[in-house]
């Protein structure tokens, strides 16, 4: 195969990747009423914790603004809820409420069933490979970050 054939198919086969997970998000979230921003936002926040709002707009890759009303979103949705550090008072965390914990769990088990199923589909022999691909390809994609 040519180089330039190989870089159309790596650039179609992760067009088709993306295409395909992010109908799975987008369908996977209906059911809760969120946006896909909340519910990035929602997981990362289950995640940590506790999170600030600087840290969480690095992690998503969003502008702060543009996170503080996706926050602001879930706090109206009674899923997150925003506290003041005791030791700076200009520092806020934000953090799930009990209905988050709820949606982050149900977010989490249902990818991880789907994840599982994906992996099991995958040989067992191509398994390492697959994800030690997938590895080299996130590290290239971050040394060159795109625009």
């Amino acid at each position: 195969m040519m180089p330039n054939e190989e870089i159309k198919q790596l650039r179609e086969s992760i067009r088709i990747l993306e295409r395909k997970l992010g109908i799975l998000e987008e369908s996977g979230m209906s059911c809760c009423g969120l946006t896909l921003a909340q519910c990035h936002a929602l997981v990362e926040i289950g995640r940590a914790e506790s999170i600030s709002l600087v840290d969480l707009s690095n992690t998503i890759g969003l502008d702060t603004s543009t996170m503080s009303r996706t926050v602001n979103n879930l706090v109206t949705k009674e899923m997150a809820k925003r506290e003041l550090d005791p030791d700076d008072r200009r520092y806020v965390t934000i953090q799930l409420t009990p209905e988050g914990c709820r949606y982050f769990r149900e977010i989490e088990t249902g990818m991880e069933a789907y994840f599982m199923k994906v992996y099991e589909a995958i040989a067992e022999p191509d398994r390492k490979g697959v994800l030690d691909s997938l590895a080299i390809l996130l590290q290239a994609i971050q040394d060159n970050d795109c625009c």
